[in-house]
């Protein structure tokens, strides 16, 4: 059996190149996510792939302040050091915890030890761009009902074997709030995505019952980051909300091959667990927001010189 949201592939699709069907588009307004196989086909995502590995094999050590991605989970601060702050306009690599022992010798090799690289392969990677400023995912966000769908970062998430770590459920938007919410995640599989390598987990429906009711944003000495009040709006503009809560989400797990792209509305409830396996589960993810709501200086992730990238061209 399909994986719940699992809808036609994109190349059956009638009328503009990553229109949704009504039918998908339903589905997505109804779960919050939308599973779409062979959204790549397999040469682009073995592209992609092979790109990746060469990254991870290649960057120097040298300089580079060995920042590991923390999630924030058990007491542990989020990361938010300045090699972070600063990486919206680069290309930058990120260590999973588990690669270090308690001294902070480095126990695994370069290459199965980065947890994610980002945050601009967008702009700065060919490769990366030719797979993100496409009529397909403009189509896509065209669908959504985005007037101006800016692309603000991207990243590669290894979910390396053995080590990769658990993500708790969360919300997009909570990371990259507009006022109102408007993110949506693009999530692309170039590795099949399983129970055991740590595949994602939704919370159905929850976006229209979960508000974002906190953000990730910087700290106002300038010194780290840290979770803030929503002050602002909590909904996407003109939304239907469910008044009545659930008190425990009940999770769905989306198992998927490698050329599948998840679409995530940025008010959604997701998690992933912890790789155990022997396995690595690389995934390639950017997320767009709408270009004219209110995205402040108080954010984390700060836009370039010459602004996010428009996906509409």
């Amino acid at each position: 059996m399909a994986p719940s949201g699992t809808l036609t592939p994109p190349g059956q699709r009638q009328g503009h190149a990553g229109e949704l069907t009504s039918e998908q588009l339903q589905s997505y307004n109804d779960d919050g996510y939308l599973i779409i196989p062979n959204a790549l086909d397999a040469s682009t995502t073995d592209s992609l792939l092979h790109e990746t590995k060469s990254m991870l094999s290649s960057f120097s050590r040298k300089d580079h302040p060995m920042t590991k991605f923390s999630t924030g989970e058990n007491d542990k601060a989020h990361v938010g050091d300045d090699y972070f702050l600063t990486s919206g306009d680069k290309i930058r690599f990120f260590f999973e915890e588990d690669a270090f022992d308690a001294k902070g010798t480095l126990l695994k090799p370069q290459h199965r030890a980065i947890n994610k690289i980002g945050h601009y392969l967008h702009v700065l990677n060919p490769a990366f761009r030719e797979s993100t400023l496409t009529p397909f995912n403009a189509g896509i966000a065209r669908s959504l009902g985005f007037r101006d769908p800016r692309v603000l970062q991207s990243m590669v998430i290894c979910k390396q074997p053995e080590i990769g770590g658990r993500v708790p459920p969360h919300q997009d938007s909570t990371f990259l709030y507009t006022n109102p919410p408007s993110a949506v995640g693009f999530w692309i599989a170039l590795e099949d995505a399983t129970a055991e390598n740590g595949c994602l987990s939704f919370a159905k429906g929850s976006h229209r019952r979960s508000p974002v009711k906190s953000r990730f944003v910087r700290k106002q000495d300038g010194d780290g980051t840290e979770f803030v009040d929503v002050e602002g709006a909590t909904f996407p503009r003109d939304f239907d909300v469910e008044e009545k809560a659930q008190k425990d989400e009940v999770y769905t797990m989306g198992e998927v091959k490698a050329g599948t792209l998840v679409l995530i509305h940025g008010n959604l409830l997701h998690k992933s667990e912890k790789n155990l396996s022997d396995k690595s589960r690389f995934i390639y993810t950017f997320h767009a927001i709408e270009g004219d709501n209110e995205y402040d200086e108080r954010n984390w992730l700060q836009p370039p010189e010459t602004g996010f990238s428009k996906l509409y061209q």
